[in-house]
């Protein structure tokens, strides 16, 4: 079983400048990875006309909607560092993590990120990490439940 997120489901620094493309590469590294079938990605942005799924503390996090749930092969987790910031819908973002939840278990992943990351001191050190195993590690501490 694959973990929830590992180092192949984190970039650092990509080179994207709008909230479009930060979907997109969130949402194909969830299907790239084999958590989700590739329609996933056009679901995420349709959430995106319904509501914004920015949350503050410079973090967004687009995932499907209801319907998607037939097409998640597993829950997975997405991360994209962007230590310069991009425009999200009136707010700056540094970190945008896609997910995929399984069954329910959407629930429970956005529940510990916000929690993870109410703490601006964690936005800080995933935004300033320099590698992908030093954002694991924070998030390891902080969201042990998720890959449980």
């Amino acid at each position: 079983m694959e973990p929830i997120i590992d180092e192949k489901n984190i970039i650092i620094n990509p080179n994207i400048s709008n909230k479009e493309d930060a979907i997109k590469l969130v949402g194909n590294i969830l299907v790239n990875n084999g958590y989700v079938e590739e329609e996933y990605i056009d679901l995420m942005f349709e959430r995106e006309k319904s509501t914004s799924t920015y949350i503050g503390n410079n973090i967004a996090i687009p995932h499907g909607i209801e319907s998607s749930k037939k097409i998640i092969k597993h829950s997975g987790i997405s991360l994209i560092q962007l230590p310069n910031g991009i425009d999200y819908d009136g707010n700056t973002v540094h970190i945008v993590m896609g997910i995929a939840g399984k069954n329910n278990e959407h629930l429970n992943m956005l529940s510990q990120i916000a929690e993870t990351f109410m703490d601006i001191d964690n936005v800080s050190a995933v935004k300033n990490a320099k590698t992908k195993r030093e954002i694991l590690n924070l998030l390891a501490v902080n969201m042990d439940e998720v890959n449980n």
